[in-house]
C-alpha cells in the first residue's frame, strides 16, 4: 500500500465524499464540509452544520456513507447514513445497532440536513449479535450500493471474532412512524438476514466503506495502544473472510484511524488529527 498526504481537515470521526464535497463529522453530529478540489494543509471549510435532531439523538458518526436513493429525484445528494455507535455507552438504552438516514441539501455554500429515517438492528440483545463481555457491542455498517445491501458488523469480544450480517437496504418509505423522532423506523430482525459470517476480530472499529465486494474497515487507536494499533482491514463479503490487513504504524503513521471513502477508484483516508491521504493498493 502506498500512502500520500494531500491535505488537512477538521473533524474526528468518519465522513463521506460526494460531488466534490467532503463531509467530515465529529462525535456529536457536527459536519465540516470541504471542497475536495481545493484542499491544502490549511483548508478553509465550505460550511459547517449540525445534523438534524442531533440534540435529540446525538450521532457518533463512527461510520458514514452515502447511498444511491434520493429523497427527491432532483436532489443533488443521495441519502446519507450515519450511526450512533457508542455515544450512549453509559445510558440505560445504549441505542445499539442504530443508523440515522439524512437528506442533505445545498443552497450555494450553505448545507443542511433533515433526518428522514432510522434503521435499527432488532436483535442486538440476542446471542446471534452479542457475546460475553463485549467491549463495544454497538455495531458498525457499510452500504453496498452495487447490490442494494446494508451490511452490519459487530466486534464480539467473547469469541474474538467480527460477525457480519447482510440485509436488503431499506427503502426510504419502509418502516413505521416513530413519534419520538418524527420519522419512520425500520427494524431489521433475524428473519431479514440474507447472509452472515464470522471474520477476524477487529479491535475497536472506526470508519468503514465498501467497494467492489470488499468492506474497507478501519480499526484501533494510536501507537500508544500496541494491542489495538491503527489499521485497515479488507474483508471480502463473497469469500466471507479477511483478505488483507495493513498496520499504519508499519508506514510511519501512528494516529487513530477515522475516515475512509472512495471516489471512483481513488481511496481517501483521514486520521484523528485530520491528516488527509490517498491510499493506493
Amino acid at each position: 500500500m502506498k500512502i500520500t498526504l494531500i491535505g488537512k481537515l477538521h473533524g474526528h470521526q468518519d465522513g463521506a465524499i460526494y460531488n466534490g464535497y467532503i463531509f467530515h463529522f465529529n462525535n456529536t453530529g457536527k459536519c465540516f464540509v470541504y471542497d475536495i478540489n481545493n484542499l491544502s494543509f490549511d483548508s478553509e471549510r465550505v460550511c459547517e452544520f449540525i445534523l438534524d435532531k442531533a440534540d435529540l439523538i446525538v450521532p457518533h458518526c463512527n461510520s458514514v456513507s452515502f447511498g444511491n436513493e434520493k429523497y427527491c429525484e432532483t436532489d443533488e445528494f443521495p441519502l446519507l447514513y450515519g450511526n450512533i455507535y457508542n455515544n450512549y455507552a453509559k445510558s440505560e438504552n445504549k441505542l445499539k445497532g442504530v443508523t440515522c438516514v439524512y437528506r442533505i441539501t445545498r443552497n450555494g455554500n450553505e448545507f443542511k440536513s433533515s433526518l428522514v429515517q432510522i434503521i435499527e438492528i432488532g436483535f442486538c440483545e440476542d446471542e446471534l449479535w452479542k457475546s460475553e463481555n463485549d467491549a463495544r457491542p454497538y455495531g458498525n455498517f457499510v452500504i453496498d450500493n452495487e447490490n442494494g445491501e446494508y451490511i452490519a458488523f459487530t466486534m464480539r469480544t467473547g469469541d474474538k471474532t467480527t460477525r457480519y450480517f447482510g440485509f436488503d437496504l431499506p427503502k426510504l418509505n419502509d418502516g413505521q412512524m416513530d413519534l419520538k423522532y418524527g420519522v419512520n423506523r425500520v427494524l431489521l430482525n433475524k428473519e431479514d438476514i440474507k447472509y452472515s459470517f464470522d471474520a477476524e476480530y477487529q479491535n475497536f472499529m472506526q470508519g468503514a466503506t465498501f467497494k467492489n465486494g470488499i468492506v474497507y474497515t478501519l480499526e484501533g487507536f494510536n501507537a500508544d495502544y500496541p494491542s489495538a494499533p491503527p489499521a485497515l482491514r479488507l474483508v471480502d463479503v463473497k469469500k466471507q473472510k479477511d483478505i488483507a490487513y495493513y498496520n499504519f504504524i508499519d508506514y510511519g503513521l501512528k494516529i487513530e484511524t477515522e475516515l475512509i471513502d472512495f471516489v471512483d477508484d481513488t481511496c481517501y483516508y483521514a486520521d484523528d488529527n485530520g491528516n488527509f491521504y490517498i491510499l493506493t493498493f
